[in-house]
Order: C-alpha cells, then sequence, then structure tokens
C-alpha cells in the first residue's frame, strides 16, 4: 500500500529540511478513510501513524486551537 500513498508534505514544515511531517490518506474507494502520518525526513524507512480520517481532523481541529 505505501508505494500507493500520495505523500503531502505539512504546510507547518521548514524549508530547511527539519521538523518535516507529511500525509497521506486513503478514501472511501480503498476500503478505508485513513490518515497516514510520517516523518518525511525518513520516507519509506519512517514509522507511520495511521489513524481513521475523522481522528486526525478532529486532532487538526483541536491543534489549530491551541
Amino acid at each position: 500500500m505505501s508505494d500507493r500513498l500520495v505523500w503531502v508534505k505539512s504546510s507547518y514544515s521548514d524549508s530547511q529540511g527539519s521538523d518535516c511531517v507529511e500525509v497521506a490518506r486513503t478514501g472511501p474507494e480503498s476500503g478505508d478513510s485513513l490518515t497516514h502520518v510520517r516523518d518525511s525526513k525518513l520516507g519509506v524507512r519512517s514509522p507511520r501513524l495511521v489513524v481513521p480520517a475523522g481522528v486526525w481532523g478532529a486532532f487538526v481541529a483541536h491543534a489549530r486551537r491551541v
């Protein structure tokens, strides 16, 4: 599955190559609705956090308020 994911770098990541987070999403067409999160510095070697899309949305909404 990982080679089919389209990773997008966070707009909050800096341009110096540090503090980089990438997110990829799978949708209903793939049989799930998940958000995959990884450290872009490690690329395919990075451990991933995979959560339901709704959980990720709630996290981002909370982070925006803090």
